[in-house]
């Protein structure tokens, strides 16, 4: 007993310290990202995210002697990155109107919209700390967007836009992973996404630069570091003991928006992100206890 309480101790542990490193790699991301675009437009930025990130992968396609792409589900592979090229979009756009620390509070709406679309897409129930947490959830939105206090910009819209979208790619992947690994998910997505965003780049060529290539390649390690360490953490331990920990996400979005980028942190956007994180984690929590957790095993792999 002593054994088993210690093994699952340690467990605990390394998935929270996987955690700790997945958000912050995703805001390094986000960063370079923001970085690259100074100059570069987004349809360029998002086509060598994901062909740099794909040559990163190569080397485990290659030793698995490419049977990491059976897969009985091409074509939600192929829909999920459908949805993915929008929300990508609309978010790396976004990143050029909006300071991290906004962009990290609204990204807590995605597992809302996730609810959302899990009763009316897949017939779940309705529970009363579902309306519940999605009534709180819209609060802390509008805390973070002021209406009628300060304009709504395109930014902002982008960003809410770019969660709904993501949400139903959560959606997609909930399916997939239930025969799929995430390298597997992972290698479809980078595949299609370069394909995908190589076309569209082709209308709005824009050739970075050295610094800029050096950038973008350390946006796409990030963004597989992120994936990596966020993919391990659920394999270890439930949802609820890892979803507190994303809130370090918008702590690294300040801390990095101030250091690099000359942000102020803004009072308001702390507080309503921290209403939207609480009802993210009263839906995680409740979920879990009835075995009924809708993003169980959807791996956000789209950054």
């Amino acid at each position: 007993m002593i054994i088993d309480y210690l093994s699952k101790y340690q467990s605990n542990l390394v998935a929270i310290v996987y955690m700790i490193f997945s958000t912050f790699f995703v805001t390094v991301m986000i960063a370079f990202i923001k970085y690259a675009q100074n100059d570069l437009n987004v349809y360029t930025v998002s086509f060598f995210r994901f062909f740099l990130g794909l040559l990163i992968i190569l080397p485990f396609i290659i030793y698995s002697k490419y049977k990491i792409f059976s897969t009985p589900n091409l074509k939600l592979h192929l829909l999920r990155s459908c949805i993915n090229l929008p929300a990508m979009y609309l978010g790396f756009g976004a990143l050029t109107l909006l300071t991290l620390e906004k962009i990290s509070a609204l990204h807590f709406i995605a597992p809302l919209f996730v609810t959302i679309l899990a009763i009316i897409l897949l017939k779940e129930k309705i529970y009363l700390f579902r309306v519940s947490s999605l009534v709180i959830g819209f609060i802390g939105m509008l805390i973070v967007i002021r209406p009628g206090f300060i304009a709504i910009d395109i930014g902002t819209i982008m960003s809410i836009s770019s969660a709904f979208f993501w949400a139903f790619a959560i959606i997609i992947t909930k399916k997939l992973a239930k025969k799929d690994n995430a390298i597997t998910i992972l290698s479809y997505q980078y595949i299609f996404m370069t394909l995908f965003t190589f076309i569209v780049a082709l209308f709005y060529w824009q050739t970075p630069s050295l610094e800029e290539l050096g950038y973008l390649f350390l946006a796409a390690l990030s963004g597989t570091l992120f994936h990596l360490f966020l993919n391990h953490a659920y394999k270890l331990v439930d949802l609820t003991l890892t979803t507190p920990f994303t809130f370090l996400g918008l702590l690294w979005g300040s801390l990095f928006g101030y250091l690099f980028f000359n942000e102020l942190p803004d009072l308001f956007t702390w507080i309503g992100g921290i209403i939207i994180f609480s009802s993210v984690l009263l839906i995680t929590i409740r979920e879990s206890q009835l075995d009924k957790d809708i993003s169980k095993k959807s791996l956000p792999l789209d950054q």
